[in-house]
C-alpha cells in the first residue's frame, strides 16, 4: 500500500506534535525558561490557525507529560499558570472558530480549578465539528496502555468480557484516544529524535518527522514543510509497495 493519496499536496487527517525546545529557545536568548513557555503558547496559536486553514481534521499536541511533574517545582507552577490562563482566555475564541477541545491524560494531579476549566472547555466545544484539538496533559503512553489493560482485566474478572476475545481492537477501545484515528504524521521539534512516551500504541505506523526548529519558532511554514515530507513517504503498513 502506498501513501494514503497520490496527491503530493494531500493533507494528513491526524497530525500529532511533540512541542519541544521552549527552554533551549529561551536559554539561547538569555531569557528565563518561562519566557520560552510563553513564546511556545504563541506557537500553539499559529499552528492551530495553520492546521485549521490546511484542513487537518485532528491535531494532538503533547503539552505536558506524566514525567514533567518531576521538573523543578517553580517551573511546574509556572506551566500550570500558563495552562490556566490559556484555558481562561482562549476557549471562547476556539469555540467561535468551531474547534473542539479535548484533553487526554491523568487529571487527578491537576488542581481542582484547572480540572474545572478543562471540563468547561470540553463542554463548551463538544458540539463543534471543525478541527478536533486534543491536548495531551499529564499524559504518558505507557500509563495509557497500563490503564487500558487494567480496565480490560476488571471486565474480564467480572465476566463482562471473555478473555479469549481480547484483541488489538479491545485494547484500542480502552485507551484515552479510543474515539480518535491513529496519527498519520507525528512531528517533533528541536530535532530530538525520539517520541518520549507519547502515543506509543497509536503510532505503530505513523510517519515521524523531526525538525530542527525549536517549538517557539514553529508555525505554518514548519507545518507545511513537515506535511511535504510526509507526502514524500511510502506508507506500506507492513505490506509490500504495489
Amino acid at each position: 500500500m502506498a501513501r494514503s493519496s497520490d496527491d503530493p499536496n494531500s493533507v494528513p487527517a491526524h497530525v500529532a506534535i511533540i512541542m519541544d525546545g521552549n527552554g533551549r529557545w529561551a536559554r539561547a536568548r538569555g531569557l528565563p525558561r518561562t519566557a520560552g513557555h510563553k513564546k511556545g503558547a504563541q506557537a500553539v496559536q499559529h499552528t492551530l490557525e495553520a492546521a485549521n486553514d490546511l484542513g487537518i481534521r485532528y491535531l494532538t499536541l503533547f503539552g505536558f507529560s506524566s514525567e514533567n511533574w518531576n521538573r523543578p517545582e517553580g517551573e511546574v507552577f509556572d506551566l500550570m499558570g500558563l495552562l490556566r490562563r490559556y484555558l481562561q482566555s482562549e476557549t471562547a475564541e476556539l469555540h467561535r472558530k468551531n474547534i473542539r477541545i479535548r484533553v487526554i491524560g491523568d487529571r487527578a494531579r491537576f488542581s481542582k480549578d484547572i480540572v474545572s476549566l478543562i471540563e468547561a472547555a470540553e463542554e463548551m466545544t463538544a458540539g463543534n465539528d471543525g478541527l478536533n484539538l486534543t491536548a495531551a496533559l499529564s499524559y504518558g503512553g505507557r500509563q495509557d496502555i497500563a490503564m487500558a489493560a487494567r480496565a480490560i482485566a476488571v471486565k474480564a474478572a467480572s465476566g463482562e468480557l471473555d478473555p479469549s476475545q481480547i484483541d488489538e481492537d479491545t485494547l484500542g477501545q480502552h485507551l484515552w484516544t479510543h474515539d480518535l484515528p491513529d496519527p498519520d504524521l507525528m512531528i517533533r521539534t528541536s530535532n530530538e529524535q525520539r517520541i518520549s512516551n507519547f502515543l506509543l500504541w497509536q503510532c505503530a505506523y505513523t510517519e515521524l518527522v523531526f525538525t530542527d526548529l525549536l517549538w517557539p519558532e514553529f508555525g505554518r511554514e514548519g507545518l507545511e514543510q513537515a506535511i511535504a515530507e510526509y507526502n514524500r513517504r511510502d506508507r506500506r503498513f507492513g505490506a509490500i509497495a504495489g
